[in-house]
């Protein structure tokens, strides 16, 4: 492994509150020093990246993303995906557990923790499913997954309607240390819904999907970590109504935290084109009082990660239109910078809470030593130009996937380098 110097970048640390021109040096994976610019002497066969009018930020870490790996190896393996979270400036993700089969025991666990030790460019971390093959009714062997290597529970793709069964599950997880990421959506009220239940569905003859669905969830499972103190986190949230109870319930004392995709606080269901199923997502895209909504909640706090739902769908599956063509986006690769033009450049975000959202708190709610630049840490990090102007291009994506509403979209900020374990893996 190769020492790398990185000198005149801008660090922006959100653990230290560092804001300011420092050079870095990495030796065998681990930041060895931080100095003034100029002032670390290094060997000749240092690896030096010039970081000049770059953000060096901590390297992202992702929540909320799905590798498809196993079972739809046709959509994205551990692999591409890895390759994808790499050159959107990602470090460590978060892969759900709706595979075939899915995540919902030890032996498969270790299996994918093994597999991304030397498939996965960067940290991919298996979260484990709530309910047995995520039928709803049998609790997994949490406290096994949990042994072998599972970061978080979930039941992502669906919600666990049987609240005695879940209310099993969150005891577990609390006793095990584990936080519950929740899909909220109340399958008895969607209905067939496809988009967001508003006039456009009307006029495109579809069927809507309410805000009810999403919040309904949201109360409930809200109520549910209050009973049992386990730490919740809620998943792609995009409502008002959930901003709202998210604040209530931290002011409650509730151990609940939230994130927002980019595409909930980018675009609203006005800005859906024609029959094009890379708009449809679930939850869909909502309502331009929604939006707001989202992005002051990030603004001010409550919502406190940013987390992309990579979901990745073939062209022939997203060819199909809004009724029959499935859920989902991919965003790894946009993530960074639809955060900085959207949100940075318009004031929303600071650089700063920018690298809270996407970095310092994911790892706070996961609880591990990451998503900071400080002597002796692991070197993960990000470096991030902020000037660079450019359109987005699927054509030139890692992922197998290229479903994005987002395709042609002028966007400011680009990942120059990302660095994980000391090891550079972006650019390939």
């Amino acid at each position: 492994m190769k020492d790398i110097l990185i000198k005149n970048g801008r660090l922006i640390d959100a653990a230290s509150k560092t804001d300011g021109y420092f050079d870095i040096f990495i030796k065998s994976g681990i930041v060895e020093d931080i100095a003034d610019r100029g002032t670390l002497r290094v060997s000749e066969d240092t690896h030096v990246i010039d970081a000049e009018g770059c953000f060096v930020m901590p390297g992202l870490i992702d929540l909320h993303v799905h590798f498809r790996d196993p079972g739809f190896t046709y959509k994205e393996t551990l692999h591409t995906g890895a390759m994808a979270a790499a050159r959107g400036g990602v470090t460590t993700v978060c892969m759900m557990p709706n595979t075939k089969p899915a995540i919902d025991n030890p032996d498969i666990v270790r299996e994918i923790v093994d597999r991304a030790e030397t498939e996965a460019c960067i940290n991919a971390l298996p979260v484990g499913a709530v309910t047995i093959g995520q039928i709803g009714r049998e609790v997994t062997n949490i406290r096994g997954m949990a042994e072998n290597g599972i970061c978080a529970i979930s039941e992502d793709g669906k919600s666990v309607m049987d609240s005695n069964v879940y209310r099993e599950a969150m005891k577990i997880a609390k006793e095990c240390d584990l936080p519950v990421m929740a899909h909220c959506e109340d399958i008895n009220l969607v209905a067939g819904g496809v988009m967001n239940l508003d006039e456009n569905s009307r006029k495109m003859g579809l069927k809507g999907i309410s805000n009810a669905v999403e919040d309904i969830i949201v109360a409930r499972d809200i109520l549910l970590a209050k009973e049992t103190s386990v730490r919740l986190h809620l998943c792609h949230c995009s409502t008002k109504d959930s901003v709202r109870m998210v604040k209530e319930a931290k002011e409650d004392g509730v151990k609940v935290s939230a994130e927002v995709c980019p595409h909930h606080f980018i675009l609203t269901t006005d800005d859906i084109v024609g029959n094009d199923g890379n708009y449809k997502m679930n939850p869909p895209l909502r309502s331009k009082e929604d939006v707001k909504a989202l992005k002051e909640g990030l603004r001010d706090g409550i919502m406190e990660v940013i987390s992309t739902d990579h979901a990745p769908h073939s062209e022939e599956e997203k060819g199909r239109g809004f009724e029959k063509s499935p859920f989902g986006i991919v965003g790894l690769e946009t993530s960074a910078a639809l955060t900085y033009t959207e949100l940075v450049l318009t004031g929303y975000l600071t650089p700063m809470q920018m690298v809270e959202k996407m970095s310092y708190n994911p790892a706070k709610i996961l609880g591990i030593d990451k998503g900071r630049i400080q002597k002796g840490c692991v070197a993960d990090i990000m470096i991030f130009n902020p000037e660079e102007e450019y359109r987005i291009d699927v054509s030139e994506f890692a992922s197998m996937g290229r479903n994005t509403p987002f395709a042609g979209r002028q966007v400011k900020g680009r990942v120059q380098y990302t660095i994980c374990g000391g090891q550079i893996v972006y650019p390939f």
